[in-house]
């Protein structure tokens, strides 16, 4: 059964939301629109993709121009996970042609940014469709936008890793070293651990992986393996644990690497280097 999207609380987008306006009206507002524009002006507006990709953050863009001025019609004509055509109409807007410029940069900022993001993972999620592997985002996030960087990433097909800190125990090297060696690093977490705590190992090398095997944890994180090498581990793990690719992974290496045929393949490249994907704002007046 196909997953539902997840769903952005109103709150944690309006919040957002409102502090991009902020900073974008700095202390007088508008002053180009209000320079130029009529208050009594109003206009209809589109916004429009100009090239293919996967539609993310329409909440954001609808709460700007909501916020802006509670006259102005927000009308989606397509949903967060779409597929886009160039030219693909998002949605239509009109009102107070002030409040829509005013609106404009932040509503599209958010909505590019994100579709952006679910592009990129769908691209990825595309190239691995035929194996077994599935695409999970990282912590590798943009300070203050991880929920909707997170949220673009499912809309794009792909799954969730950790949050935070704070939702899984994930044992990287610098614990492993720090801690004594992987089984100490292992057998000190599930001591810790609640029942409802998974926790994840991250292995350099086959041996390590052999190690981290014999003290049963959730999930193997291989790191910075080839695809030979991982491969290998497949074999060796057996199905026992779950088995994470991680490290260097874009859209030239992803398909290997799920052909490996490891279960899940983490990248941050989809969230912190994916390009934006061009959505531009058409306006015409009233």
């Amino acid at each position: 059964m196909k997953a539902h999207l997840p769903v952005l609380p109103q709150l944690m987008v309006d919040e957002a939301v409102k502090a991009a306006l902020l900073e974008d009206w700095g202390r007088a507002g508008d002053v180009t629109s209000q320079a130029t524009i009529p208050a009594d002006r109003q206009a209809t507006a589109v916004i429009a993709s100009r090239k293919p990709g996967i539609l993310a953050g329409l909440a954001l863009a609808e709460s700007a121009f909501r916020q802006t001025d509670v006259r102005v019609t927000f009308e989606p004509l397509m949903a967060d996970g779409d597929r886009l055509e160039k030219g693909s109409v998002v949605a239509r807007m009109s009102g107070p042609a002030r409040a829509i410029l005013s609106a404009e940069r932040v509503a599209l900022n958010f909505a590019c940014h994100l579709s952006g993001i679910a592009t990129a993972t769908a691209r990825f999620a595309d190239l691995i469709a035929h194996t077994r592997a599935d695409i999970v985002c990282t912590r590798k996030t943009t300070p203050g936008l991880r929920a909707f960087e997170k949220y673009a990433v499912r809309c794009g097909g792909g799954s969730n890793h950790r949050f935070g800190l704070d939702d899984a125990i994930l044992i990287k090297d610098n614990h492993i070293a720090v801690a004594g060696g992987v089984t100490a690093a292992i057998e000190a977490a599930k001591a810790f651990a609640g029942h409802l705590v998974k926790i994840e190992v991250e292995v350099d090398t086959l041996d390590q992986l052999r190690e981290a095997l014999g003290c049963a944890p959730d999930v193997v994180m291989l790191d910075n393996m080839s695809p030979d090498q991982l491969a290998e581990a497949v074999a060796i793990a057996g199905g026992k644990v779950l088995l994470e690719a991680s490290g260097g992974i874009e859209a030239d290496t992803v398909k290997a690497v799920a052909e490996a045929g490891v279960d899940l393949i983490s990248s941050g490249w989809i969230t912190h280097s994916a390009p934006i994907l061009d959505l531009g704002l058409d306006i015409e007046i009233g």
